[in-house]
């Protein structure tokens, strides 16, 4: 049963079911292997509740549950979003969560080639929730306290530009660093060089360097107004009002992107680990044909995010899941 859970968390069901039969020569059906996924999901968002409420109430005594030692490292935290087509409904966004250690490691900048000491992600644990904010916020900041985020030294959260993500940030990680992704801005920024430069260039090719140098060394505000005053002069109302859009990001979330000091403290400035994670769900949710029930989504998400997570978080909430509640 367990095997087969963790096979359908990482593959569709008619997959599943090759693999147990050629493998270990167990014949389930398709609907059998659906139900076992449902069965189990739902047993494991029940000890994640329990969890949710464990760790409220540990924070309210500015304690841990049972005692257990707490990480004194960095610590972060990444949101993002992706879509599924969900029965009925369409295109829906789920959002994932990704919790992890921050670590000194040798890497090549790729803006100038020379290696240096940098932050990076390590030991990512996931949630995902497949509907609002509110819900969600709540599931990624269970995750964070369960790792230890009270302890943490200090923490920081990534994401995009999304409003949503910002309110996230204060109502649950206020006291942690703000960052939006480097390579969110970068987007935003060829975008409207795009616009500037449609034709590419030696021009456009320079004004994107000038202003991707800006940026990186904390002068969003610059970019912001060197956008604002092409806007000014655009004579297509389009164009001009592609610009201030462009401009308004960066104005919003100029605080959000001082991304030189933050290289040069230690802090990832990029989100790679949560879209990694992201591709990882949709590889799952999204391939061909592929359409869910909002409950079946809703149960093999948790399912999936433990499985990502670690072993060691799969199989604690297994064991806890079979022992308060087992399969007759």
């Amino acid at each position: 049963m367990r095997m087969t859970t963790r096979l359908i968390a990482r593959l569709p069901y008619g997959q599943v079911v090759e693999v147990l039969e050629e493998i270990g020569g167990i014949e389930i059906s398709k609907s059998s292997g659906w139900h076992i996924g449902q069965e189990w999901g739902a047993r494991f968002r029940e000890e994640m509740a329990t969890e949710e409420v464990e760790e409220k109430a540990a924070a309210r005594a500015w304690s841990t549950p049972g005692g257990r030692k707490a990480p004194q490292q960095r610590m972060g935290v990444a949101v993002d979003g992706a879509m599924m087509n969900v029965l009925e409904e369409g295109w829906k966004e789920f959002k994932l969560g990704c919790v992890y250690e921050v670590v000194q490691q040798t890497q090549i900048d790729a803006r100038t080639g020379d290696a240096g000491q940098y932050g990076h992600a390590e030991q990512t644990s996931y949630v995902a929730h497949l509907g609002g904010p509110q819900r969600f916020g709540w599931q990624v900041w269970m995750e964070a306290q369960r790792r230890g985020w009270q302890q943490a030294c200090d923490t920081q959260m990534l994401g995009d530009g999304a409003p949503w993500i910002w309110n996230l940030h204060q109502e649950h990680f206020h006291e942690s660093i703000s960052v939006v992704d480097w390579y969110h801005a970068m987007e935003h920024l060829g975008n409207a060089k795009l616009v500037l430069h449609p034709q590419e260039g030696p021009v456009a090719s320079r004004w994107y360097r000038e202003h991707e140098e800006a940026l990186f060394l904390g002068h969003a505000n610059r970019v912001a107004h060197s956008l604002n005053s092409a806007a000014d002069l655009s004579d297509n109302p389009e164009h001009a009002d592609a610009l201030r859009k462009a401009a308004a990001y960066f104005n919003n979330n100029r605080d959000r992107m001082q991304y030189h000091d933050l290289r040069n403290e230690g802090w990832p400035i990029g989100s790679g680990m949560v879209e990694s994670g992201a591709k990882q769900f949709k590889a799952r949710f999204t391939g061909p044909g592929m359409r869910w029930s909002r409950q079946g989504a809703e149960n093999l998400l948790p399912i999936r995010a433990a499985l990502m997570s670690s072993k060691a978080r799969f199989d604690d909430l297994w064991h806890r899941a079979a022992s308060n509640s087992p399969l007759s």
